[in-house]
Order: C-alpha cells, then sequence, then structure tokens
C-alpha cells in the first residue's frame, strides 16, 4: 500500500499541481501587494486622498475602556481585492490568448511528410529497374 501511495503522490501530473498551487499562492501574494502598496495610492490621491482600505461602515461603536472592538462593514478592502481580481483576470487573459495563439501556430505549420521506409526505396528502385 505504501508503495501504491509514493506512486500516486509522485506522478508527474500531482506534482505539476502542487507546484501551480504554490507559484498561485506566490503570485496572488505580489498582485495584493500591487494593489494595495503601488496602485490604491494614486488612486486615493486622485480622489482627494482617500484610502480605500479605511472606507468602510460602522454597524455598531466599539468602546475602548471596555476593549470592545466595533463592528465594520470594510468595503474599501472588498473595493481592493476587486482590483486585484480584475489585474489577475486581465493577466491571464493575455497568458492564455498568448498560448492560444502559439498552439494555432503550431497547428498550422504544414507537418513534414514521413519519409518512406528504406524498405520501400529499395522495392521502388527494383521495379523502376525491371521496368527498364
Amino acid at each position: 500500500m505504501l508503495k501504491e501511495f509514493q506512486e500516486f503522490a509522485v506522478k508527474g501530473n500531482m506534482v505539476d499541481m502542487a507546484v501551480g498551487i504554490i507559484m498561485g499562492g506566490a503570485f496572488g501574494t505580489i498582485i495584493s501587494s500591487l494593489v494595495n502598496d503601488i496602485l490604491m495610492p494614486p488612486i486615493g490621491l486622485l480622489m482627494g486622498g482617500v484610502d480605500f482600505a479605511d472606507i468602510g461602515l460602522t454597524l455598531k461603536a466599539g468602546d475602548m475602556a471596555a476593549e470592545i472592538e466595533p463592528v465594520t462593514m470594510n468595503i474599501g478592502l472588498f473595493i481592493n481585492a476587486c482590483i486585484a481580481f480584475l489585474i489577475i483576470s486581465i493577466a491571464l487573459f493575455f497568458v492564455i490568448k498568448g498560448i492560444n495563439n502559439l498552439k494555432k501556430k503550431a497547428a498550422e505549420a504544414p507537418a513534414v511528410p514521413a519519409a518512406p521506409p528504406r524498405s520501400e526505396v529499395l522495392l521502388e528502385e527494383i521495379r523502376d529497374a525491371l521496368k527498364k
């Protein structure tokens, strides 16, 4: 049973999928930083110094003396997540479009006919020699 599990876990598809998931997580972190640290500050500045992360609705006020946190709906964080999603979607669109274009070019390339086997060539030579 252990050997069977090792064969399953080390299959090429399983390893490729694990690498893809890890790379996807790292890519998500990079996109989050891009949105929060690079794109949102200039957009907030253009909108009059608004920081989207601070936008929210307070549903219940907190009490500092009793150490009760306020209950808020963090709309700004949702806006940041939507912008990150759009950036990821656009990036993936262009990657997939590029891959499809490469596949299309490979499919359009004319296939070079395979050379006939040596035995066929010899038989054709014999046939031609007999005709003469």
